[in-house]
């Protein structure tokens, strides 16, 4: 009888850590979510203020139409992102043609005095902090959930509940180049 209460016991236990590493689970991957509409709402407000960023430049610099069309053309694509990894993808060809109109004010010096592009160019720049802080909470969720994923026993839990491992947002190639600085 002593042994029947041990034994019951023991899997009172197993149940209660399998239900708690279930529930962890479950934590991780809504906080996951969260942090992907995070991200979303700051990419929102960033395709929101590139069409007035443009519209200013354009006053400015009338001929160099094929740069602003790209802009809103690479802003389209990545607002018609739907996975996670497609958004990231389109984000990263937007920064691309992004840096191609700052990289045209630089050529009207008129247009970097401007006090609508400087503030449109300031809130962009608030934005981008916000969104590297959302990636940033974004990949230390998915290091919890990829983690105990992985780690015995509680992977035995996320195979038995269909919990798979989630990919990093990594940041474009261009951004890892070395910064040349010149004087």
């Amino acid at each position: 009888m002593t042994i029947l209460y041990i034994l019951l016991a023991v899997l009172l236990l197993l149940v209660l850590y399998g239900i708690s590493v279930y529930n962890r689970y479950v934590r991780l991957r809504n906080q996951g979510e969260e942090a992907e509409s995070a991200i979303d709402a700051h990419l929102k407000q960033r395709y929101d203020l590139v069409p007035n960023l443009v519209e200013t430049v354009k006053g400015y610099a009338k001929h160099e139409e094929k740069t602003l069309t790209s802009v809103i053309e690479a802003r389209n694509k990545a607002m018609s992102a739907t996975t996670m990894e497609d958004k990231e993808s389109a984000n990263q060809a937007f920064s691309s043609t992004l840096k191609s109109l700052f990289a045209l004010s630089e050529a009207y010096p008129d247009l970097k005095a401007n006090q609508g592009f400087l503030d449109l160019q300031q809130q962009l720049q608030k934005i981008e902090e916000q969104l590297l802080m959302a990636r940033k909470y974004y990949n230390a969720i998915i290091k919890q959930l990829n983690t105990i994923c992985e780690v015995f026993p509680s992977s035995v839990i996320a195979s038995i509940a269909h919990f798979a491992k989630k990919p990093y947002l990594v940041i474009e190639e261009e951004a890892r180049a070395r910064v040349e600085v010149k004087f």
